[in-house]
């Protein structure tokens, strides 16, 4: 009896810890992944949805630099995982515990928003390691980068850079200038509570030095893996 209960429950972890994230992943490799759990979190909370799915080659390489340049440098170098940056992070959040300072790449990043739930725990970062490997092996940098730009949140119900181009430009994403792009990833940190159309002195600060960035990253190659 205890024998067949401890198979049962074994094969259950396996087909919902191991097959099934699998399965997901590969076929999020060719189809949109439809919603996240954010996107239904805020629904629910009554701050509307509004998304527009766009391939990578729709949307302006400016603000493939510009995001590149603001979460995740070395975005093109890495296997998922920034250890250094990492590092640094900790080194911070323990000196200044009151202003926290992620070091998640934009894998992470992608990895938390289209499969798990934002609640930080030991649980989910666990999960979100996991998940992070099989859209680093199974994806690819330029499909990370596809899903992460169609996916993160740019404000109350606003996902996925076409809709953010056109709430805060009057734009589609393929006609968002530099500017606009810096401005763009320079909120995105917290996107419910800044404006890239109507930037307050930090937000404009910040998108210049992302600006300024992103033209590194151009002239450096360093956004190779999705645009080259």
């Amino acid at each position: 009896m205890f024998g067949r209960l401890f198979r049962g429950l074994f094969a259950l972890v396996v087909t919902f810890g191991l097959v099934l994230p699998v399965l997901f992943t590969a076929l999020y490799r060719f189809v949109p992944p439809p919603v996240t759990y954010l996107m239904v979190e805020r629904t629910v909370q009554g701050r509307g949805f509004e998304r527009r799915w766009r391939p990578i080659q729709k949307i302006s390489p400016a603000l493939v630099r510009a995001v590149i340049a603001a979460e995740d440098a070395h975005f093109c170098d890495h296997h998922g995982f920034d250890f250094a940056a990492m590092e640094k992070a900790l080194k911070h959040n323990a000196r200044r515990p009151g202003k926290v300072r992620g070091g998640s790449t934009i894998s992470q990043q992608t990895a938390k928003n289209v499969f798990l739930w934002p609640e930080r725990s030991y649980v989910r970062k666990g999960l979100e390691a996991y998940f992070t490997i099989l859209i680093e092996v199974m994806w690819g940098k330029r499909r990370i980068m596809e899903v992460y730009l169609n996916s993160i949140e740019w404000g109350p119900g606003v996902y996925g850079a076409d809709a953010a181009a056109r709430k805060n430009f009057g734009v589609g994403a393929d006609k968002l200038s530099p500017a606009q792009a810096a401005r763009l990833a320079a909120i995105l940190p917290s996107p419910l509570k800044w404006r890239a159309a109507a930037p307050g002195p930090y937000v404009r600060t910040r998108a210049l030095r992302i600006g300024r960035a992103a033209g590194t990253v151009r002239r450096s190659g360093m956004e190779a893996c999705v645009l080259g």
